[in-house]
């Protein structure tokens, strides 16, 4: 439970709260708010998901939202991109995409904002691991370093740019490299 003002809030009551921009956590009992992204982050997660649907999305395998909110494991949090598997996509009675998402995602990617903290953004991987995500991706703009987290096994580092970043299974044909995600980042003539 988290303490605001004089009120102790639940994960339920903090879910019932009308959303804040920034967005704000809900993480072992304390409500964080996310940094607002800059121009780097911005950049890469704008780029990040249409470049992941082109694939997944096209081929019915998955579905990347940006800042969608997942509440699973006592936490709710707003990944910079997640990532469903298609047939774990929640609908609602019309099939159409419902606006509650009450699980993990199948692939979180967080993007480093130059005041995060990077352990806080590794805990936030850890814990969408430890319940049922497959991947996870923790890019630092900064340091042009890009760190993959396959579930059971050890984090995988890259940074040289012809790298071919590791995916989800469910995303097979898509692929990625270092030098594709920071690519974005240069401003041409």
């Amino acid at each position: 439970m988290v303490q605001t003002s004089n009120k102790i809030l639940t994960l339920e009551e903090f879910l019932q709260l009308p959303e804040t921009k920034p967005y704000c956590e809900y993480i072992d009992g304390k409500i964080i708010p996310k940094p607002m992204p800059q121009g780097k982050h911005s950049t890469i997660q704008g780029e990040l998901c249409p470049t992941i649907n082109s694939v997944v999305k096209a081929q019915k395998m998955g579905w990347a939202f940006p800042e969608l909110r997942c509440t699973f494991g006592g936490r709710s949090i707003v990944p910079d991109v997640a990532v469903f598997a298609w047939d774990r996509l929640p609908v609602d009675e019309n099939g159409d995409i419902a606006n509650t998402f009450a699980a993990a995602p199948d692939w979180i990617i967080e993007i480093l904002s130059p005041e995060q903290s990077h352990t806080k953004v590794t805990r936030k991987i850890l814990h969408a691991l430890n319940h049922g995500t497959q991947m996870g991706w923790l890019i630092d703009p900064d340091e042009r370093f890009i760190a993959a987290y396959p579930a059971r096994q050890q984090p995988l580092p890259f940074e040289e740019i012809e790298s071919v970043l590791p995916v989800p299974e469910f995303c097979q044909g898509l692929q990625l490299t270092v030098g594709d995600i920071f690519g974005w980042l240069k401003v041409t003539a």
